[in-house]
């Protein structure tokens, strides 16, 4: 089911000859809320080598969309970035900390257990 399938349903058809029309049926479909929100570390394990790529992206075990994102550093200012991914290049000694990705739709938001990443 999709958001989308709410509506009113019914159902007609002919028994023995009589027309039949039962009253319609509301159908409401609601959103999931969210939960489970995980993080995932390309490479793997949290570290990194001074210079080098880190990705990081979300996992939801549960939870209708649209998903909207935000990606936290404990320690830093606002968010760090608002896509499925938080990609940090080049990194440096000043990206090592917890990482935390907030994931939210129409009616919850979820957020991850910290991911503690270490430049080495």
């Amino acid at each position: 089911l999709q958001l989308h399938h709410s509506g009113n349903y019914s159902c007609e058809g002919l028994v023995r000859s009589w027309p039949s029309r039962p009253a319609a049926v509301t159908v409401t479909v609601h959103g999931v809320p969210l939960s489970g929100v995980s993080l995932l570390a390309q490479p793997p394990k949290e570290q990194v080598v001074l210079g080098d790529h880190l990705v990081m992206s979300y996992m939801v075990a549960a939870g209708t969309g649209p998903l909207s994102f935000s990606w936290h550093r404990e320690g830093s200012g606002g968010p760090l970035g608002t896509g499925p991914h938080l990609e940090l290049k080049h990194t440096g000694d000043n990206v090592s900390g917890k990482y935390r990705c907030r994931v939210s739709n129409r009616n919850s938001m979820a957020e991850s257990d910290p991911l503690n990443v270490t430049v080495l």
